[in-house]
């Protein structure tokens, strides 16, 4: 039996009220979800943590040593701290949610009569869900219309194979998965071939996905590297630190007389000590910075799909393009007809000559009526235009079969049971190679026919071949349809040339890339002499009127690894390419040490996108399966938008590089000053617990909210791609980070001195001249590392609007702790004259200002080179 005609032209689905009210009712369409994080729970993660826990057991020690008020201020930090921590992880847990909402899987309903698409949690029971190949299948729901629609149930069945299905006007409920020719499709499937419109019957939980659904709640996320390397550095700083507390505990307590006084203050140096070294504050800067980067990306047209893509795009060496929609506009239009001799070019007002009229009536029937291709779509309106009104217009035919485009043939037929005509008619369409072969075209005719299409591909148009073919089916004996497109008799019929203008943003971007180090590759299914002049259009370097500049599918064919590894450094263009050579391109370039970006919309790019370091698929015309397989989601197709993702991720590391070295510098002092007492009799503790929590008022939004708003350096598009082997902790890093911290470190020891010569030998006098000292110098260092080429007086002309909330804050608070009695007398500090105060200002300034000194001295250049690794 037939399948019944797919044609949800008549159908009007569910009104838009309705849906709402379902949606209401129903609840979303999605699979069943852990508890999202509240304010509760990630309070409790907080107090969880072992800086938390550090400073309640010193609240506590404060308490057992009498020391009430101390124990007050300081577990009133300690909520404070929470408070930030807590609004942090909030920011980030929303920007999680508004991803998960932008990354729901899409799907093509009928509403109203009007064909819209939404985001699959959207969809209700009793919506009209339209199905093409590549789509995955929203909801559970029953088939009203199909042709030839085949679907992948593995993912509930583990069938290996795809099954066919039919479609059914009176089912109302899914059965049970598996089986062929039946009317159900379940949500999670996959369409593999055809087109169908399914009415929804079952959505989210009440899926058969959704009753199994809970069981994907307990799988983990892989870490990503960054992720791991801090891991292992925090672990490893974790071990020193409470060794270090250890010893701290021991020596302290020994040295000063072992007395139980002696050993309550020898525990408060150990945690300070532990405090000083326990490096929390890089899992809040990765967790804010990716989360808070994935949805900065999502504002330039970009989805994350996978984390580990925003690492990986500093490092992109090459970008493999499409042509189709993300270099050009994909808004094609049909320029030109060749028919025989004769040539019509489409000019507004022109009448389309009779002997064209076979031409783009075949080429319309071998076009689907529900159009989302382009060139399809192009087609058609000039059918439209020309032909609506004539015997060539064919709304009431009714499509039988198609035969689909495959790696072997770049042509796909329709057949049609033609109103008045006893056989069937059959149209197609493809690569004017592929038609010439499939015609038996002769040597002159076939010569004739290259030479027009190479005229027309240069001029840059997309040439197809159109071709009929009649096929006899008489009323008693129906003749059974070949397997093969290759068993009709075809007729050529000429050529059609269409234009698809290059979008005006995409020459610039090209050189934005070359100029960053990134080879960009355009690989297309088009002529070459297409392809060529596209590539001089947009400032690929494809010599013109040279063959040497563009690699074809066949050419690629008939190669094997070794050779395309030798010869891929050479060529920017591959035309006449089929998706699944995709996969050797990205494998070819990957051998070379490549880091590979690719883009792809269909079913057959998924290898290829998975295979990539960066699998980019477009969102507007991809497939689900395409999106499923890549790290990287084109909401808008457009080429600058990967560019725009590349510079943001470039930033991203950046900017995660410069906390990570501000958060290690300014721990250096504190760990100075929280062991050099311990190995001085003489000298009292220069911090105690609370004023290292006063410092991590500043640390904590510093390196997370302030660096993560910073902007981008300057040159960030003008260096090279960053080594994909190079760690966040690199020599580079380390070596000015130590450096940074020490110099602060000697600064501040030196203001400590300053203090017996300015009179003023008081232990709470010389802990002031410690303390503002510190507190200054960490304004200081939070003012260089803002950039590590640009020097402070610059960069204050590049907004940042944390960054005068923690300036203004900090010098506020200190002010307060310094000039209020109480607050003095709980900080154990002494009031400091403004002279005191200018010397700790200079002494903090000062110790960053080599830093300054080696920028101007290095010029505009990203990093100070005694620092670089050979090759970085």
């Amino acid at each position: 039996m037939e399948p019944t005609p797919f044609d949800p032209a008549r159908a009007t689905g569910l009104s838009e009220a309705e849906a709402v009210h379902r949606q209401r009712i129903e609840g979303f369409n999605e699979m069943p979800q852990g508890a999202r994080r509240g304010v509760t729970s990630i309070t409790l993660e907080v107090m969880r943590e072992p800086m938390f826990l550090l400073l309640v057991g010193c609240g506590s020690l404060y308490l057992l040593m009498g020391e009430l008020s101390d124990a007050l201020l300081l577990l009133g930090f300690v909520f404070v701290v929470m408070g930030i921590t807590v609004i942090q992880e909030r920011r980030t847990e929303r920007a999680l949610e508004a991803l998960r909402d932008l990354s729901s899987p899409r799907a093509l309903v009928i509403r109203d009569g009007q064909q819209r698409r939404i985001a699959g949690r959207e969809v209700v029971r009793g919506d009209l869900v339209l199905l093409g190949e590549g789509d995955r299948v929203p909801a559970d729901a029953v088939l009203r219309h199909a042709l030839n629609l085949f679907a992948d149930e593995s993912l509930l069945t583990g069938e290996s194979l795809p099954v066919r299905k039919s479609s059914s006007r009176t089912v109302t409920e899914a059965g049970q998965p598996g089986g062929g020719d039946r009317p159900e499709v379940f949500s999670g499937s996959l369409v593999t071939g055809g087109q169908g419109l399914a009415e929804v019957v079952a959505t989210g939980a009440r899926t058969e996905l959704g009753k199994i659904g809970k069981a994907l709640q307990s799988i983990e996320p892989a870490k990503t590297p960054l992720q791991s390397e801090t891991g292992r550095v925090v672990r490893r700083l974790t071990a020193l630190g409470l060794a270090l507390c250890a010893v701290v505990i021991a020596a302290y307590g020994l040295t000063r007389g072992n007395t139980p006084q002696s050993w309550g203050q020898a525990v408060l140096a150990g945690i300070a000590m532990a405090m000083s070294v326990l490096p929390e504050e890089f899992a809040v800067i990765l967790t804010i910075f990716m989360a808070l980067g994935a949805w900065r990306i999502s504002r330039s047209r970009v989805l994350t799909r996978r984390m580990p893509a925003i690492e990986t795009l500093g490092s992109a060496t090459v970008l493999c393009t499409d042509k189709t929609g993300t270099l050009t506009r994909n808004r094609m239009a049909v320029r030109q007809l060749q028919a025989g001799d004769q040539t019509f070019v489409a000019r507004e007002g022109a009448t389309l000559p009779e002997v064209f009229h076979a031409l783009l009536e075949y080429g319309v029937l071998a076009s689907k009526k529900e159009i989302f291709d382009p060139m399809e779509r192009a087609l058609r309106q000039l059918g439209d235009d020309h032909l609506r009104q004539t015997e060539h217009w064919h709304e009431q035919w009714e499509m039988v079969r198609d035969y689909p485009v495959s790696p072997e043939l770049l042509a796909l037929s329709h057949v049609w049971r033609a109103t008045g005509k006893e056989g069937l008619v059959v149209a197609t369409k493809g690569a004017p190679e592929a038609i010439a072969k499939l015609c038996h075209l002769d040597a002159r005719r076939t010569a004739a026919m290259t030479a027009q299409v190479d005229a027309m591909a240069g001029e840059g148009l997309r040439v197809l071949g159109v071709a009929r073919a009649l096929w006899p089916q008489g009323t008693l004996s129906p003749a059974p349809l070949p397997g093969r497109q290759q068993d009709f008799a075809f007729e050529f019929l000429g050529l059609v040339g269409l234009e698809d203008p290059i979008r005006p943003t995409v020459p610039a971007t090209i050189q934005e890339c070359h100029t960053a180090g990134i080879r960009v590759i355009m690989i297309t299914g088009d002529h070459p002499a297409t392809a060529r002049s596209i590539a001089g259009q947009i400032g690929l370097r494809a010599p013109q009127g040279e063959d040497t500049g563009v690699l074809t599918g066949p050419e690629l064919e008939a190669m094997n690894d070794e050779e395309l590894a030798r010869r891929i450094p050479d060529v920017d263009v591959f035309a006449r390419v089929v998706p699944e050579q995709k996969l050797r391109l990205v494998n070819a370039l990957k051998a070379n040490g490549e880091i590979v970006a690719m883009t792809g919309d269909g079913v057959n790019d998924a290898p290829a996108l998975k295979a990539a370091h960066i699998g980019i698929a477009m969102g507007g015309r991809g497939t689900d399966v395409a999106r499923e397989a890549s790290a990287l989601i084109l909401l808008d197709d457009d080429f600058s938008s990967i560019v725009n993702a590349i510079r943001l991720g470039r930033r991203i590391y950046d900017n995660i590089k410069k906390a990570a070295g501000y958060t290690l510098a300014i721990h250096v002092p504190i760990a100075g000053l929280s062991i050099v007492p311990v190995f001085f009799a003489d000298l009292p503790l220069m911090l105690l617990p609370v004023h290292i929590v006063f410092l991590e008022l500043i640390i904590d939004p510093a390196c997370s909210l302030l660096f993560e708003a910073e902007g981008a350096e300057k040159d960030i598009m003008r260096r090279p791609p960053r080594r994909p082997d190079e760690g966040l902790f690199n020599t580079r890093v380390l070596g000015i980070s130590l450096l940074q911290g020490g110099f602060v470190l000697a600064a501040v020891l030196l203001m400590f001195r300053m203090a017996d010569v300015l009179g003023q030998p008081q232990e709470n006098s010389r802990r002031s001249f410690v303390f503002a000292t510190l507190v200054l110098a960490n304004l200081a260092l939070i003012m260089t590392n803002r950039s590590w080429s640009r020097t402070i007086v610059a960069m204050f002309k590049e907004p940042n609007a944390v960054l005068w909330w923690i300036l203004g804050g900090a010098t506020a608070m200190l002010g307060l702790v310094l000039h209020v009695p109480l607050l003095r007398s709980l900080l154990h500090l002494h009031s400091l004259r403004p002279l005191d105060l200018g010397l700790c200002l200079l002494a903090g300034v000062a110790s960053v200002g080599w830093f300054e000194a080696y920028k101007l001295l290095r010029g505009n250049r990203h990093l100070p080179r005694p620092f670089l690794k050979k090759g970085s």
